[in-house]
């Protein structure tokens, strides 16, 4: 098969686009694989680095308020669906799918006026701009949640899961916390803010670290890249216990989370679907700053089943933040009945059934 993908902007993008990549080449391993995204999303430094084709090109979304901006913003697109035309053309794929941001929209439409099968991901509860505009023209559309079938043209919509909680799900982990400094022996709390890291969280976790410094767990803090020398600085006066690690970055999250005890996060849907992958207890911080505040959205719904607890920006300081991880990370019977919810919600063959769907309507 020849396979064009593209995803951009965050890891709940690209994540999930990597995985069915990876369950392709586990079921042909002769297939060929180009991904095209933008030149300035995480796109351009995860993608190469697994040593798959990639190509880029500049593309930027619509601002909300009036602005000169969408000017440029309509010719980046009309000149991105251009490019994408004579790469399609040049890649020739069976197939072109899309999971998500800005840049899957030119390709994605590009490969629609040029005829070629299509098919777009839609990760979350609420479905986001560049989807709703593609799933006029796509053949099929894969679905994470049962709440944005109702979003879609109901014929094209196949619900399949996210493929990264597959590739979470089969990932052998030999990781050991006495690679960062940490005892292997001891309930671990990993606190992520996603893969650019989010402010508020990171406030929240300096105010409680004299406190986190004092417990029988271990803290594993990941700020985010950019924000990493900012946090530092803010914890410079303050002696990081031995039961405290605090990181940039985490690229080998699946290795990790079998050893995680406790997430807090953010919604997303890919870390959603890594978490429930594994079934891993969750305090989930949605994000307000995101269209319809589907993280929410996502939230609840785990939630409902009893797999997670949800504390809102709104009420997020160190004080929340410290309670909820104490109350979980003193209660293991708890944490192994939300475990369990979790699990529950998991689609340990997501990225098999997207892969069905590629054959499907593949040339």
């Amino acid at each position: 098969m020849r396979l064009m993908v593209s995803g951009g902007g965050t890891g709940g993008h690209i994540y999930p686009a990597l995985a069915l990549i990876k369950d392709l080449k586990k079921h042909e391993p002769d297939s060929a694989v180009l991904y095209v995204g933008s030149n300035r999303g995480l796109e351009s430094q995860i993608v190469p680095k697994q040593g798959i084709d990639f190509k880029s090109m500049e593309i930027q979304g619509f601002k909300r308020s009036l602005s000169l901006e969408n000017f440029k913003t309509i010719y980046l697109f009309l000149k991105s669906v251009r490019i994408a035309k004579k790469m399609i053309k040049e890649f020739k794929p069976d197939v072109v799918v899309g999971t998500g941001g800005y840049v899957s929209g030119a390709v994605v439409y590009a490969a629609t006026r040029l005829k070629v099968p299509t098919l777009i991901h839609e990760q979350n509860s609420v479905v986001g701009i560049t989807n709703k505009f593609l799933s006029r023209f796509v053949d099929k559309i894969a679905i994470n949640f049962e709440a944005a079938r109702s979003q879609f043209p109901e014929n094209k919509v196949i619900k399949t899961g996210n493929p990264r909680a597959q590739e979470v799900a089969e990932t052998v982990s030999n990781f050991k916390w006495s690679s960062m400094g940490l005892s292997d022996d001891k309930p671990t709390t990993l606190i992520f803010g996603g893969s650019q890291g989010a402010l508020k969280i990171n406030q929240s976790v300096v105010a409680a670290m004299a406190e986190f410094n004092k417990r029988d767990y271990q803290v594993v803090f990941v700020t985010g890249p950019k924000r990493y020398d900012g946090v530092m600085s803010q914890l410079n006066s303050l002696k990081l216990g031995k039961n405290v690690t605090v990181k940039p970055y985490i690229d080998r999250m699946p290795e990790i989370l079998p050893k995680v005890d406790l997430i807090v996060s953010r919604a997303g849907a890919t870390s959603l679907a890594e978490i429930t992958a594994l079934g891993v207890p969750a305090v989930l911080i949605p994000s307000p700053y995101v269209t319809a505040n589907h993280q929410t959205k996502n939230a609840m719904s785990m939630v409902d089943a009893g797999a997670a607890r949800m504390l809102t920006e709104e009420n997020l300081n160190g004080e929340s933040l410290l309670n909820e991880v104490d109350e979980l990370m003193h209660d293991a019977e708890i944490r192994e009945k939300m475990a369990a919810a979790s699990k529950k919600m998991g689609v340990p063959d997501a990225a098999d059934q997207m892969l069905q769907v590629v054959e499907s309507i593949s040339k």
